[in-house]
């Protein structure tokens, strides 16, 4: 770790600043979690080692909860599952997975010690746990936890204090940080990892950090220059100033005091109404569509989540029409609405329609997040992805090369979705190739693909870019 150092951060308490300079797209350090589970949810689609998908896997025998994908995961797992497999055994079910993750890295300290490896920069007895700032109900159910983890903690394993335990609770509660499927696109699981505790938030940071190949990566978005604080986004910055202070109080225990917060910078933007050769339509106009469009939002939510995406369709369209002539292509709720308009309809393989509202997205979204903000590079890609799909080629393989740019740098070279943008930025480019030579030849050439190899039906819509926001879960 002899890339950061820790200091005293005024008004933030511990810190991480830069012990050199970086550039774009470096790694300031790796780390490993000190231990982490699957989502209680997914617990029987993901293997609970590797935390891949897999369509079938292999249940262990003992415990019946923790499904594997073949001996070698389930060997590679069983250091972490030994206790855990008796644990559930003699309680009779598998608790949540706030108590499993506890439960895992009191083992592991049991085992190690409070520093598991010489990379480690802090203790967990060195973090805060925010217990004495939660609300009243929110107490009321980590005492339940902590109730039910008593209950499961074996008589067999090392005994601890409540406090020990509340205290382990209460770090995990607001600094866990969720863990992602092998390609990067759906939250999986949770873990922690104490390094990564000690980054401060900004709401415009300087790094960014993703999961690759088992590991955190905390990457730089730009220019760092020796001495310089690392901050990264605790959550999302196309929410308003207001939105992500009371967002980041509330689940993070901290009043945001940052330039971008101060400022309310992009706050007009993101509220904005459409300019028309210079002329703006009146406030009350731009409220009234702002109003309709929030409410159809909440409408679209519950036919999305009901699965009804004709529904979908028609109350998007229907949102669309009435607020595009108003609101500018920076209003993030109408940046919502064509967000989930083309991932519908690219489910729905309508990949003309798909690919119009992904390239108004991303136009929006060029306007608001910093040039490297993975959110922003996976929009690009969703749009590259729908304009090759609908055959409009030219602006597919400008969106892939923006999106592979971007992902080089949030992700690297080595992670899965940068290797498979790759491979799909030198597919478009020998079919642009082929295209500027001869447009008939290339149209015949991919209508008689594409008749040889009828299109399925997409992935059901999930948000790609969902998996890059709000990255440090915290239980609700």
């Amino acid at each position: 770790m002899e890339n950061v150092t820790i200091f005293d951060s005024p008004g933030k308490g511990r810190g991480l600043k830069a012990a050199k300079e970086f550039w774009a797209g470096d790694v300031i350090f790796s780390e490993p979690s000190l231990a982490a589970v699957v989502f209680d949810s997914l617990a029987e689609r993901m293997c609970h080692s590797c935390f891949r998908s897999q369509p079938k896997l292999q249940r262990c025998g003992q415990c019946k909860f923790a499904h594997y994908c073949d001996r070698t995961c389930q060997r590679a797992g069983w250091a972490e599952h030994k206790q855990e497999c008796g644990a559930i055994k003699a309680f009779g079910k598998a608790p949540n997975e706030s108590i499993r993750l506890v439960a895992r890295i009191l083992w592991r300290l049991d085992k190690e010690g409070s520093v598991v490896s010489d990379m480690q920069l802090t203790t967990l007895d060195e973090l805060e746990d925010h217990i004495q700032d939660m609300q009243e109900d929110e107490l009321k159910e980590f005492k339940v936890d902590i109730h039910n983890f008593v209950d499961y903690w074996p008589r067999s394993s090392k005994q601890h204090r409540i406090d020990e335990v509340s205290h382990i609770f209460g770090v995990v509660n607001c600094n866990g940080f969720t863990v992602s499927d092998q390609r990067g696109l759906q939250a999986v699981g949770v873990g922690l990892f104490p390094n990564l505790c000690l980054v401060n938030h900004d709401c415009w940071p300087n790094c960014t950090v993703i999961l690759n190949h088992g590991k955190i990566e905390l990457r730089s978005l730009g220019k760092i220059e020796e001495g310089e604080e690392l901050t990264v986004a605790y959550v999302d910055f196309m929410n308003l100033s207001e939105e992500r202070q009371r967002l980041l109080k509330a689940q993070y225990f901290f009043d945001c005091t940052c330039e971008h917060c101060k400022n309310r910078t992009k706050d007009d933007l993101k509220m904005a109404g459409r300019e028309v050769e210079g002329v703006k339509p009146p406030p009350e106009q731009v409220k009234e569509a702002t109003d309709f469009c929030f409410e159809m939002l909440e409408k679209m939510d519950k036919a999305r989540l009901s699965g009804d995406y004709h529904e979908v369709v028609k109350i998007c369209r229907e949102t669309i029409n009435k607020t595009e002539p108003v609101l500018a292509d920076t209003h993030i709720y109408l940046l919502r609405m064509w967000s989930t308009l083309s991932e519908v309809q690219a489910y729905l393989q309508y990949f003309e329609d798909a690919a119009e509202y992904a390239r108004k997205m991303v136009d929006g979204y060029v306007k608001l997040y910093h040039p490297n903000n993975a959110a922003l590079g996976m929009a690009a890609m969703r749009a590259g992805v729908n304009h090759w799909q609908a055959g409009l080629i030219e602006v597919g393989h400008s969106m892939v090369c923006k999106a592979y740019a971007i992902l080089m740098v949030t992700h690297g070279p080595t992670h899965p979705i940068t290797k498979d943008l790759e491979a799909m930025r030198m597919q478009t480019e020998m079919e642009l190739r082929m295209f500027k030579q001869n447009e008939y030849v290339y149209h015949s050439m991919r209508d008689a693909a594409l008749k040889n190899k009828p299109m399925t039906m997409m992935h059901e819509p999930k948000g790609v870019e969902e998996g890059i926001k709000n990255l440090f879960h915290r239980k609700k």
